[in-house]
């Protein structure tokens, strides 16, 4: 049952009973305010990026949050074309992981008169290159004359991704790194990768974003970017449908007020993804938000 079927059936025991103790009665106040931000007669469908961990989280965390509010809320997992797309034409509701203004600034041209920016809730996103901690160099500019030390080999992430694209498109020729071998493969792949090379105490150089867990995971550094080639500092928005604040109002506000910073974020991921296996996150999620009570409940007060 969605918050307006549950708000009508509470409505239509509150009527009955007003009227058996007036006999006759409108609708009191508080009663036409809950049906004014009560949402439409379906659920909210979140769209998320697969492999996005920061954008699970969020999604993960806003689910039960609007659940616990008496909403209905579906995740829909999908690849970023598939998202804005799905946004566009109404099939999904929200997503809560559009970079701005670099990584995903294509799909905001290209739909941008059929979605909606209801802001940043963090301002802390980058895109980096990152190596081991203890990797003897510290910047891109030092990468190509040491590429033998890292054995000639970058691991990227997922095809199409705004990171792999500003990586081929701009890093690699920027700091003449040709002669690497840049393998685009998925989030879990460089993870898996990241984590070998960690446990065997060998260099390695990955791309990366802050925020993610795995900077408390692993020890790494990010390489500093002299050139600006991966862009500045960007923010994490949340980006929905044409129809989502006439259909559910009352959330629209609480996510247009959403903000969170990169340490609380971290705290949220490193539950989720460091500390449990699997993803049925519900549980830890649970755990997470009776542990943070006062932060979650601000969320919607």
């Amino acid at each position: 049952m969605t918050k307006r079927s549950r708000i009508t059936t509470a409505l239509a025991l509150a009527g009955a009973g007003a009227l058996a103790l007036a006999g006759c009665a409108g609708p009191s106040g508080d009663a036409a305010t809950d049906s004014d931000t009560a949402g439409a007669d379906r659920p909210i469908t979140i769209a998320v990026f697969n492999g996005w961990d920061e954008g699970i989280a969020a999604s993960e965390l806003w689910k039960a949050v609007l659940e616990e509010q008496g909403y209905d809320v579906e995740l829909a997992y999908a690849e970023p074309a598939a998202v804005y797309t799905g946004l566009a034409s109404g099939d999904y509701d929200l997503t809560l992981d559009t970079w701005l203004p670099l990584t995903h600034q294509q799909y905001v041209e290209r739909f941008g008169a059929d979605i909606v920016d209801l802001g940043a809730w963090n301002e802390e996103a980058k895109l980096t290159i990152a190596v081991n901690e203890d990797a003897p160099i510290d910047s891109l500019t030092e990468l190509a004359a040491n590429a033998d030390m890292f054995d000639n080999k970058l691991v990227g992430i997922d095809a199409g991704s705004g990171l792999v694209t500003v990586t081929q498109d701009a890093v690699i020729p920027g700091y003449g790194l040709d002669g690497f071998d840049f393998i685009v493969s998925s989030t879990p792949a460089m993870l898996t990768e990241l984590k070998s090379a960690t446990d065997a105490g060998e260099n390695i150089a990955v791309t990366l974003w802050r925020p993610h867990w795995a900077y408390n995971a692993f020890p790494i550094k990010d390489l500093e970017d002299p050139d600006g080639l991966l862009g500045e500092a960007e923010g994490i928005h949340t980006t929905s449908s044409l129809a989502f604040q006439e259909d559910f109002p009352e959330a629209f506000e609480w996510l247009s007020n959403f903000a969170m910073d990169n340490q609380t974020l971290y705290s949220l991921e490193d539950a989720m993804f460091g500390g449990s296996d699997g993803d049925d996150f519900g549980p830890v999620v649970a755990q997470w938000i009776a542990a943070n009570q006062a932060w979650v409940d601000s969320l919607t007060s």
